[in-house]
Order: structure tokens, then C-alpha cells, then sequence
């Protein structure tokens, strides 16, 4: 294993940012390669944990021989959101300067050549840093960026030209849910660590081995030793099953049963008014249409002063809010039904 500093030069003189970064060489030429980074949104930390979990079966399996393909790890990808704090909180998805989400404005490369990479020497600091991450996760045949949700299931987000031949992936991983996405006009890093391969050859493309995810771990509060090796017996599961790792004693995953629909199914469920929320229902929860969801208390001991928040059709409960003050016109929590929305939004959440 090799460890590097990544430094990002700031906007004035004398501040920069830096991440660790750890190489495993593989020992197969013909081995799939793979790419993982968690913290993006640097206040979501399941994803560290999981990395740091699984940073000893690395070096184990590296001291037996047995990593076939190159392996690079970014555990801490963006110093600059995990530097910020307003009034003593941590502001770790919005860049401050710009105003911009980390996981947002990355360059969505025409093909997976990094000359086409824009210059950013004269951008903003965090324009810097997503150039940086896309360069160093270009070409690799596997992609996972690590985040995690409010309150929530364990889910991937998985574009249409990968699925289903990532479901030994989702299997792998023991996620609940799959959601799958086909445009990307907003910059994510998962978009821009698979639009690149949309046109080109399918000798380039191989989109039958290629694996590219954003991987939401559960509830931002869900940072447990116990989670954490479980996630990361489960990354190592999906590198042991795309060929990154040989480990003869580890079975193939079965097939996943967990539940795969589109975005377009995802009802967002806004609040109708502004007040305290109480939720009736919680992440994995199959409710029916009419099924009571939240009630948002609006007027505290006054008559009417409860609003009810109803299912517009039947589905599963995929994430709610954390907090329990809520805006009107907010999102309360996500609910995959079994049909299309009729608001069809993309159903990120803010990701």
C-alpha cells in the first residue's frame, strides 16, 4: 500500500487542503480496477467508517497476493466541506464560497480522457477539487462514492445502461434498494464517473464490467462500529465478485431481492406547512395510498392546528428527515411507489 497527500490550492495565500490517499497495486493486467471515496458531503461519515473498516482486509489480502486489480482510496474526499462550521456547525455540503453542492458541477466529460478536463487554475477552490476527484477516478472500471441519507434504508443509485448487470453488485453490498437514473444535467460525481462512457465504442464503454454508484449508507446519525464492518464486508464482497480480489473461501452473492424502480417513481412529499413534525411511518415501512405518513403540527393546542401528511399511492419508505422542524414546501421523506409520480422530481433529496 502506498500513501500520498493530495493538496488543493485555495483562493488566497497560505490556505490549501489536503486528503490522504492509498494505492493498492494490483497484480493481474487484465483485472478490473476500482476507485472508492466516501465524505463528498463531508458531514456524512458512514462511508468513512466503512473505509477504515475495511482498510486492514485490504491489507490483508494484499499481503496473501490476492489483489488482482489496482485499488485506490480516498477516505476523506473533500477537506474543504470538512473544514467549514457556521456558529460551531459543521456546513458540509454546501461549498461556502459558492454557494454550490459538493456533489454538484463536476465536469461531465464526453469521453474518459482527462485531457478533456477542464483548467481550473483561475476556478474556485472547490471547482479545483471535483476536477481533482474526477482525474483520479478516470478509467477506473469500478466507481463507488460513499454517502449516506437522513434517516434512512441502504440504497444505490444506478444508472439505466448498468442495470441489471449491477445487480450481483447490489447483492453483494446488501442493500435494500436500487434506484435507477438515466440523465444527469446537474454535475454529479456519479454522473461524471459515468457519462464519459456513454458514447464511445463498446470496446472503451464496457458497460457489462463497469460499476459506477452513489452508495447512500443509511441515516447520517448511523455511524456504528458494528454498520461499519458490516459495510465493509460488503464492499469487499463486490470487489471479491467483480475479479479486483481473488478470495476462493468468500461464496457469490445470490440474486438481489431488495426493490429496484426508477426515479420517477419517487413521491418527495412536501410539507404542507411549517411546524413540528411527527412521522407515523420509517424507513422500510410498505404503506398503502391514503396511509397516514407525518402530521405536521402547526398551531400547538389550537383547534385545526394539525395538518395530516397522506401517501399518494402505495410504496415503500425509503428516507425521512433527521430533524423534526420542518419548512413548508420542505421534503418530508422519500417514498418509492409502485407507479410513476404524478410530480416526478428526481428524488436526490438534496444529494
Amino acid at each position: 500500500m502506498q500513501k500520498s497527500i493530495e493538496r488543493i490550492a485555495g483562493e488566497s495565500e497560505g490556505v490549501s487542503y489536503e486528503f490522504p490517499l492509498f494505492r493498492f497495486a494490483g497484480t493481474g493486467k487484465a483485472a478490473p480496477s476500482a476507485y472508492l471515496q466516501a465524505a463528498l458531503h463531508a458531514g456524512e461519515l458512514p462511508g468513512v467508517v466503512a473505509i477504515d473498516a475495511l482498510m486492514p482486509m485490504l491489507a490483508k489480502a494484499e499481503a496473501e497476493g490476492r489483489i488482482k486489480g489496482n485499488i485506490t482510496v480516498v477516505p476523506w474526499a473533500n477537506p474543504i466541506g470538512r473544514a467549514q462550521y457556521h456558529f460551531g456547525e459543521h456546513q458540509g455540503r454546501f461549498h461556502l464560497g459558492t454557494r454550490t453542492n459538493f456533489n454538484r458541477g463536476f465536469p461531465l466529460l464526453a469521453a474518459p480522457d482527462a485531457a478533456l478536463l477542464p483548467n481550473t487554475t483561475l476556478g474556485s477552490v472547490d471547482q479545483r477539487l471535483k476536477t481533482r476527484l474526477v482525474q483520479l477516478s478516470l478509467g477506473h472500471d469500478i466507481v463507488l462514492d460513499l454517502h449516506c441519507d437522513d434517516e434512512g434504508l441502504a440504497y444505490l443509485y444506478v444508472h439505466t445502461s448498468l442495470w441489471p448487470a449491477m445487480a450481483d453488485c447490489a447483492a453483494a453490498m446488501g442493500v435494500d434498494a436500487v434506484m435507477l437514473w438515466s440523465e444527469d444535467t446537474d454535475g454529479t460525481f456519479e454522473g461524471a464517473s459515468i457519462m464519459p462512457y456513454q458514447n464511445v465504442p463498446d470496446d472503451v464503454a464496457k458497460l457489462d464490467r463497469r460499476v459506477a454508484t452513489t452508495v447512500e449508507y443509511r441515516g447520517i446519525l448511523d455511524v456504528d462500529g458494528t454498520l461499519a464492518a458490516a459495510d465493509a464486508e460488503g464492499l469487499y464482497r463486490l470487489l471479491v465478485t467483480r475479479g479486483v480480489i481473488s478470495d476462493t473461501a468468500l461464496p457469490a452473492p445470490g440474486p438481489f431481492t431488495g426493490v429496484v424502480a426508477p426515479l420517477e417513481n419517487i413521491e418527495m412529499m412536501p410539507a404542507p406547512r411549517a411546524g413540528a413534525v411527527l412521522y407515523d411511518v420509517k424507513p422500510g415501512d410498505r404503506v398503502a395510498k391514503g396511509a397516514r405518513l407525518a402530521t405536521i403540527v402547526h398551531a400547538p393546542g389550537e383547534t385545526n392546528g394539525r395538518t395530516e401528511v397522506l401517501a399518494p399511492q402505495d410504496g415503500i419508505i425509503l428516507t425521512r428527515r433527521s430533524r423534526r422542524i420542518i419548512r413548508a414546501g420542505e421534503d418530508l421523506l422519500k417514498l418509492v411507489g409502485d407507479s410513476k409520480s404524478a410530480d416526478a422530481r428526481s428524488g436526490t433529496l438534496e444529494d
